[in-house]
């Protein structure tokens, strides 16, 4: 039979033959007087062979040695059977991971622990500060590990007077303009500080933030928001991490 016929047969197509044959999986058949080749029944069985073993997840380059010794392909099939296994828990949590994200609306390219914060914005909100927010914590689910972001969430999701203080707090801020009076930031940061700080306090996860991440959400803060918001965090991240308090906003102006 020709190389159409025999691909035909055996469900596959007349260059997966040819690569076979270059790859040494398939011997080459005799030819004839046209120089075709001319393939016999065993080279049908041959390359049903390969077909099914194929499909069985075997490399190509582990073929010859399980289509020349039947007994070398159980340990083989052994170690198929490990990674199909591992694939269908991966794929079974990636079903579940979509299954939470169409009943709750969350977001799909944040992590689980901190989608469903974002699943219901508020409406009010400018929409550049829920873009910003989104970034801001496309990063930080990136820059915490496990236990970070499961801290991150507890914090974004604490009490529900918690949570009524830092959307004032939120409003504040997004409101703040190159026109805001010092003492207005001044009083912002103090407030902010003080609903942080009891928050922080009893959240450990936090500590494993990557280095990296104070200078990313700066660029991020400056990349994103009005100059006064941005040293507003900046003053923020500074006393939050300094015991002596010495604001810097306090020691020059906010206007820009």
């Amino acid at each position: 039979m020709l190389s159409s016929e025999l691909a035909d047969l055996a469900g596959v197509t007349v260059r997966t033959l040819r690569h076979y044959h270059q790859i040494g999986l398939l011997p080459e058949p005799p030819r004839s007087d046209g120089d075709y080749r001319q393939y016999g029944i065993g080279d049908l069985v041959r390359v049903l062979r390969i077909t099914r073993l194929t499909a069985l997840g075997i490399p190509l380059s582990e073929l010859p040695a399980v289509l020349d010794d039947p007994t070398a392909a159980g340990e083989l099939l052994n170690e198929l059977d490990r990674q199909a296994a591992a694939e269908i828990e991966r794929l079974s949590a990636r079903r579940a991971s979509i299954d939470v994200l169409r009943r709750t609306g969350a977001l799909p390219d944040l992590p689980p622990e901190l989608s469903t914060w974002q699943s219901a914005p508020d409406p009010d909100a400018p929409k550049d500060m829920l873009q910003y927010e989104h970034e801001q914590l496309i990063l930080l689910g990136h820059l915490l590990d496990d236990d970070g972001r499961a801290g991150l969430a507890a914090l974004l999701n604490a009490s529900e007077d918690s949570r009524t203080t830092s959307a004032s707090l939120t409003a504040r801020f997004y409101a703040l303009d190159a026109d805001a009076p010092d003492h207005e930031v001044e009083t912002l940061v103090d407030d902010w500080i003080a609903h942080l700080r009891p928050l922080l306090a009893h959240t450990d996860g936090l500590s494993s933030l990557s280095p990296r991440a104070p200078a990313l959400l700066d660029q991020l803060n400056e990349h994103r928001l009005r100059p006064v918001q941005h040293r507003v965090l900046r003053t923020l991240q500074w006393r939050l991490t300094h015991s002596g308090d010495t604001s810097p906003v306090r020691s020059r102006t906010t206007r820009e």
